[in-house]
C-alpha cells in the first residue's frame, strides 16, 4: 500500500511525504523523551532527599535525640552540614505539630535560603490537630494549594507508610520539590521528617529541552522548505521541460521543443539536455530520411510495376512468338531491376544501422586502395578485358580518420560505377595524393562516355541513374550510398568530366588528421 502510494507521487511530494513521516516519528520520540526527562529528575534529586534523610534518622538515633522543640533546635544548630544546598528542612512530631524548621532558625543562609511561603502560612495558622483520615493511598490531588499536614495526614494512613514520599509543587513560578518520611524508634513512629528543595533547574532543563527541540524543528522545517524549493526549481522542473520536450517530439510538434536554456547548463542535466537534444535531431534526420527514401523507393518500383502489369496484359493477349519474347524480356529486366531496387534499399538501410556502431580511427589508406584495385582487377580483366592501375604521388603514408571496411564500401562503389560505363578493353585509373601535405586525395578516373548534365551533383541523389542501357544495371543507390559514407568522414566528394580525354573524374578530399 506504502510503495503504490509513493509509486503515484512526484519527486517533490515523494520527498516531502518522507520528511513528514520521519518528522513524526521523531516527534512521537521527542515526546516520549520529554515525558520521562522530568521523572527522571525528579527521581534523581528525591535519591539525594531519601539519602540526607537516612542520614539525619541514623544521626538522631545515635545521638539519642528526643523528638522535641528543644532538641531539634540543638540538632540543627550542630549537624547543619547535613542539610547543604537544601532549601528546607521541617520536623513533625507524631501528633503533626511543628517542632524544627531550618527556616525559622537563624542559620547560614547559604545553607538554607529559599522559604516555602505557602506551606509555612499553613503550618503557622493550623492551631488544631487535625484527625488521622482513612485513606489507604497518599492523594494530594491536582490542587497546588495542598497544606504540608494534609499530605502528612494521607501519607500517615496510607499503605506506603513508612516508605519516603516525594511529591512536588508548581506554584507562584516556583517549581519545589518535596520529600517526606518517618522517623521510627524502637518500633515505633516518633515524627516527620519533610525536606523541600526549589527545583526550578528541572523545569528550566525542560523548557531548555523544550525550546532546543522547537528551534531545530523550525531550524530543519526551513531547510527542507529551501531545499524543496531549490529541488524543485534547479532539478525537477528541468526534468519537467524535458519530459515536455520529449512529449512535444512524440507528438510530433515543432513548436516550442527548444532547450536551448537548458542546454547551457554546465552540469549534468546540462549534459542530459545536450544528448537528448542531439539524439532528437538524429532520429528526426533518419526519420526524414527513411520517409523520404520511402517515398521515392515507391515512386522508382511503380514505373517498373506499371510496366509489368501492362506486358503481362499483352502477353496473355499475344499469339507472336517474338513479341512474347520482347515482353519475356521486358517481364524479367522490370522484375530485376525492382530485386535491385528492393536489395539496394536494405542495404542501405544496414548500412545506416551499423554506421551507427562503428568507430573513426586514423587509417593508411593506400593499403586498403590495393587491396580493392587487386579484387577487381581479378574479375573484370579476365570478364571485360578492363585494366584498373594503382597510382600515388610518391608519399610514404597517406594516413585519414575513418571506418577501414567504409573505406573499401567507397572505392567499391566508385569502381564499380566508373566500370559500369567503361567499354571493355579501358582503363581504370586509381589515385591516391596529398594536398599541401596534409588532405589525402583519392581519385577514379575512367574512359566512359562522361557526364551529360551540368549539374554533376544531381549523380549523388537517390535513385538517380541517366546512364545508356548498354551499361550495367543499377537501382541509382550506389552514388547515394558512396555520398553518404562520405559525409560520414567529413570529406567531400566531386564529380566533373576529365579534361585531357573522354571519362569521368570523382574526386574524394579527406580532412587532414
Amino acid at each position: 500500500m506504502f510503495n503504490n502510494l509513493l509509486k503515484n507521487l512526484s519527486i517533490l511530494k515523494k520527498f516531502l511525504f518522507i520528511n513528514l513521516i520521519f518528522f513524526t516519528i521523531i516527534g512521537l520520540f521527542t515526546f516520549i523523551y520529554l515525558k520521562n526527562v522530568q521523572p527522571n529528575l525528579i527521581k534523581k534529586k528525591s535519591s539525594n532527599h531519601i539519602e540526607v534523610i537516612n542520614n539525619t534518622i541514623d544521626n538522631l538515633t545515635r545521638l539519642e535525640v528526643k523528638f522535641v522543640e528543644e532538641d531539634i533546635r540543638r540538632f540543627l544548630f550542630s549537624t547543619r552540614f547535613l542539610f547543604q544546598n537544601l532549601d528546607r528542612v521541617i520536623f513533625f512530631d507524631n501528633e503533626l505539630n511543628l517542632i524544627g524548621d531550618t527556616d525559622t532558625l537563624d542559620l547560614d543562609p547559604r545553607s538554607f535560603s529559599t522559604r516555602l511561603d505557602m506551606i509555612e502560612l499553613e503550618i503557622l495558622n493550623e492551631e488544631k490537630n487535625k484527625e488521622i483520615t482513612e485513606k489507604k493511598n497518599i492523594d494530594i490531588g491536582n490542587e497546588n494549594s495542598v497544606s504540608l499536614k494534609d499530605i502528612l495526614y494521607n501519607y500517615a494512613a496510607s499503605k506506603n507508610f513508612g516508605i519516603p514520599f516525594t511529591f512536588i509543587q508548581d506554584e507562584f513560578n516556583k517549581f519545589k520539590l518535596t520529600t517526606i518520611k518517618n522517623v521510627m524508634k524502637k518500633d515505633k513512629n516518633i515524627g516527620y521528617l519533610a525536606i523541600t528543595e526549589n527545583a526550578n533547574d528541572i523545569k528550566a532543563a525542560i523548557d531548555e529541552r523544550k525550546t532546543f527541540i522547537i528551534r531545530t524543528a523550525i531550524a530543519v522545517g526551513i531547510v527542507i522548505l529551501i531545499f524543496s524549493f531549490v529541488l524543485n526549481r534547479y532539478f525537477l522542473k528541468p526534468i519537467k521541460n524535458l519530459v515536455s520536450y520529449t512529449k512535444m517530439i512524440k507528438n510530433q510538434n515543432p513548436k516550442n521543443t527548444n532547450i536551448d536554456v537548458l542546454k547551457l547548463r554546465n552540469d549534468e542535466l546540462g549534459l542530459l539536455s545536450n544528448s537528448l537534444d542531439d539524439m532528437t535531431l538524429e532520429l528526426q534526420k533518419r526519420i526524414s530520411h527513411a520517409e523520404n527514401f520511402s517515398t521515392d523507393l515507391v515512386h522508382e518500383i511503380r514505373n517498373p510495376l506499371a510496366s509489368l502489369k501492362s506486358a503481362s496484359e499483352i502477353l496473355h493477349d499475344t499469339n507472336d512468338i517474338n513479341q512474347r519474347k520482347k515482353l519475356v524480356d521486358i517481364l524479367s529486366h522490370d522484375v530485376q531491376r525492382i530485386e535491385r531496387l528492393i536489395t539496394d534499399y536494405s542495404q542501405m538501410l544496414k548500412d545506416e544501422v551499423a554506421l551507427s556502431k562503428e568507430k573513426i580511427k586514423k587509417l593508411d589508406v593506400e593499403p586498403i586502395i590495393k587491396s580493392v584495385v587487386d579484387d577487381f582487377n581479378n574479375i573484370y580483366r579476365l570478364k571485360r578485358g578492363i585494366k584498373i592501375s594503382y597510382q600515388n604521388d610518391g608519399n610514404k603514408k597517406y594516413y585519414i580518420n575513418g571506418i577501414e571496411n567504409r573505406i573499401e564500401q567507397i572505392i567499391a562503389n566508385l569502381l564499380d560505377n566508373a566500370i559500369s560505363f567503361s567499354e571493355d578493353n579501358k582503363d581504370v585509373i586509381v589515385k591516391v595524393s596529398k594536398m599541401n601535405g596534409e588532405k589525402v586525395i583519392i581519385n577514379i578516373l575512367d574512359e566512359g562516355q562522361g557526364f551529360k548534365e551540368k549539374d554533376t551533383n544531381k549523380i549523388f541523389n537517390r535513385f538517380y541513374s541517366n546512364r545508356p542501357d548498354k551499361f550495367g544495371q543499377h537501382s541509382g543507390l550506389g552514388l547515394n550510398i558512396v555520398k553518404n559514407l562520405v559525409d560520414l568522414h567529413n570529406a567531400s566528394i566531386n564529380a566533373s568530366n576529365r579534361n585531357d580525354q573522354k571519362g569521368a573524374s570523382m574526386e574524394i578530399i579527406f580532412p587532414k588528421v
